[in-house]
């Protein structure tokens, strides 16, 4: 039986708050009760005091800021019922993190600069010094600096995370489109060409069986193309599933990769002028000029603008030109068929190439052209910059 994959589990925020407030309670009273003088300073209110300053944690989510504002008043009425020194950062430790923590820096520091400012008063003037040591300026500064230290590095700990879980988001939905674009370019012609090729064969079957065949066989070469892409398509959903099992495809499903540049344009030709359509193909593409995105781009527009004209043109004639001008990839697919009409309606193949030619800097214009039919042209870089 397979193990299941363990869920991963985190602590409800309403315990660590409590846990949070028990440890700071507990550590003041451990102070209180570590005082050389505690039988005389060390009442009961002292540790009611401690109870108190561990109580204020619970604010820290909902209030941060009238945790720290209480919690320094809190020290200061301490210290005027003349209770065991505690210092005078310690008591406000939990609350100058949890300011820090919740984007209430400026709170944490105001309240830290406080809090020291008035100990140091007291330390320079020598009121209270039974209660105030050499010590204090340091222990105080380094208390204060260390609590909102390690509340602000918390947060951005925290913010990091959450923006490297969404940029991973983005670059998983970015190839999920990339993916169904893919799909829908080799899909949709073949099953195109399937569709166009299963007719003839039904028309010639009885009547002349060599057309017949070979129309069978056009299908067959098609439906085996969209078989193999298929294939890599679930291939790479999953690769992270393989990767674990040491990234080697399982034996014998290896194949060649489908064509994606413009040297498999001939081959999308050659397959349509199977059913009939005239294609003329011009390519004055420099060989190592496109880069290899620009160049599998430019042959998903070459392929989606054909399946346009199988399946809904009506065209007898189709031309595709790509060459290299001013420095840049011009693509330009038209036909001389019925064209898109006057209220054309742009359908996912369209808006999939538009989107791929705007991801790579280009653009792409989509129309009917003015002696007839319908044009697809498009402008890309040879490169992508950066």
């Amino acid at each position: 039986m397979p193990e299941q994959s363990e869920v991963p589990r985190t602590v409800d925020p309403r315990v660590t708050d409590v846990a949070l407030a028990i440890a700071m309670a507990l550590v003041v009273a451990v102070v209180i009760a570590a005082d050389p003088d505690a039988a005389r300073h060390a009442g009961p209110g002292a540790y009611l005091f401690a109870a108190g300053f561990g109580a204020l944690v619970l604010l820290r989510r909902r209030m941060p800021r009238t945790m720290v504002v209480l919690t320094v008043l809190g020290v200061f009425a301490y210290y005027t019922l003349q209770f065991a020194p505690i210092g005078m950062a310690l008591p406000a430790v939990a609350a100058l993190y949890s300011a820090a923590e919740m984007r209430r820096t400026g709170w944490a520091v105001g309240g830290g600069a406080v809090l020291v400012a008035v100990a140091t008063y007291y330390r320079v003037t020598g009121t209270q010094e039974e209660y105030l040591t050499p010590y204090d300026l340091v222990t105080n500064l380094a208390l204060v600096a260390a609590a909102i230290a390690l509340g602000v590095a918390v947060r951005l700990s925290r913010e990091a995370r959450v923006h490297e879980a969404h940029a991973a988001e983005q670059r998983l939905q970015a190839e999920r489109l990339r993916i169904a674009r893919d799909l829908h370019d080799v899909v949709g012609h073949n099953l195109s060409v399937i569709a166009l090729h299963s007719g003839v064969a039904s028309e010639a079957v009885g009547r002349d069986d060599d057309a017949a065949r070979g129309a069978l066989e056009h299908v067959r070469q098609a439906t085996s193309g969209t078989l193999r892409e298929l294939r890599s398509t679930v291939r790479v959903l999953r690769r992270p599933l393989d990767a674990a099992d040491g990234g080697s495809p399982a034996p014998g499903t290896a194949e060649a990769p489908a064509p994606t540049s413009l040297a498999g344009v001939d081959a999308l030709a050659a397959s349509a002028r199977a059913t009939g359509l005239v294609v003329d193909v011009t390519l004055d593409v420099p060989d190592g000029v496109l880069d290899g995105a620009i160049d599998a781009a430019a042959y998903r527009i070459a392929q989606e603008s054909l399946t346009n004209v199988l399946r809904h043109a009506a065209a007898s004639r189709v031309s595709v030109a790509a060459r290299v001008t001013g420095g840049r990839l011009a693509i330009r697919v038209s036909d001389d068929g019925r064209g898109a009409g006057p209220h054309p309606v742009p359908g996912s193949g369209i808006s999939g190439m538009r989107e791929r030619v705007a991801l790579l800097g280009g653009t792409l214009t989509t129309g009917d052209a003015p002696d007839g039919g319908f044009v697809v042209a498009a402008d890309l870089p040879l490169r992508l910059e950066g």
